[in-house]
């Protein structure tokens, strides 16, 4: 593509265009100019509304493909990548997924996550060759991540998951882009023009992170991970988690911290079956056993229990 159809292409972005709102950003105070910024950025939770049948719609895939042993795979470049792998993440500690179960993939591999790998995002061949490594299979889901909706390495990638049979999703800033086109799905949250022209890290970066904490909290509390509003699933591996899992128990049951900290030594820090424990005296091998026959869902377990 030559230069200046890049800046033709650019153009036509609202991601791209001057925000004529804050072409003073340069002359104001500190608490004027974060105001503005502020302003800008309460626009980005009414774009996510406007666009929550589609992620509705994704996490009804989500749930279907993990129900299948499919994954649910982030692949971006630059900010948006590193949001998916951020995502991805988070995901083990909090709901106890195993770290295959959702990935991230970022153009340039793990070096861009903290520097910028030049001429990654322009590598569409790189975007299938990234999905390829991970054996991308038809039971997956791959969400391809861009704000302008035109990254090359996202569109090699969701072209390549369209010929694998798996399920796609295109999360960008900008209405009927590229990757909106290719994939199954399109999410696409117009926020508008940054603050700094061209800067998405801001409003932009802020959509995705919504709507990607959207899809997975959502996926996850629809697969069982979750008891009221609980996060039973969480993985006690510091301090502090194992603390939050002891007030999980604490506030799922009633009990004490003492009563909390001796029933989670008897399940190995899992929340879900010490909760299960305490609320209906079961034994920790009779509890485990009733959930796994529920598979995972504490609420069922718990109505199976008291109404069988």
């Amino acid at each position: 593509m030559t230069q200046s159809t890049l800046i033709h292409v650019l153009a036509s972005l609202v991601s791209e265009n001057r925000n004529p709102d804050t072409m003073d950003i340069d002359t104001l105070s500190p608490l004027e100019l974060v105001k503005k910024l502020n302003n800008e950025d309460k626009k980005v939770a009414l774009a996510v509304e406007n666009v929550l049948p589609e992620i509705a719609q994704s996490v009804k895939e989500i749930v279907s493909a993990f129900k299948q042993h499919g994954r649910l795979i982030y692949i971006g470049a630059g900010t948006s990548g590193r949001l998916g792998i951020l995502d991805a993440s988070e995901c083990p500690p909090t709901f106890g997924t195993p770290s295959e179960m959702v990935v991230g993939i970022i153009a340039g591999g793990p070096k861009a996550i903290q520097s910028a790998i030049e001429g990654a995002e322009d590598d569409a061949q790189a975007g299938e060759r990234d999905l390829r490594q991970i054996n991308l299979t038809d039971k997956d889901v791959v969400v391809g991540i861009a704000v302008s909706g035109r990254t090359p390495y996202v569109i090699g990638a969701l072209n390549y998951a369209n010929q694998i049979g798996a399920q796609t999703i295109a999360l960008s800033c900008n209405a009927d882009s590229e990757i909106t086109k290719i994939a199954d799905i399109a999410i696409s949250p117009v926020v508008g023009p940054e603050a700094l022209t061209g800067s998405t890290r801001l409003k932009s970066g802020t959509a995705q992170k919504m709507v990607l904490n959207m899809l997975t909290t959502a996926s996850m509390i629809l697969i069982g991970k979750s008891y009221q509003n609980l996060m039973v699933d969480v993985k006690a591996t510091n301090e502090k988690l194992i603390v939050r899992a002891v007030r999980i128990v604490m506030q799922a049951t009633g009990c004490s911290e003492a009563e909390a900290s001796q029933l989670l030594k008897q399940t190995n820090y899992e929340a879900k079956t010490a909760i299960l424990m305490q609320l209906t005296g079961l034994k920790a091998d009779k509890a485990t056993l009733l959930l796994k026959e529920e598979h995972g869902f504490l609420r069922k377990a718990l109505n199976k229990h008291f109404h069988s």
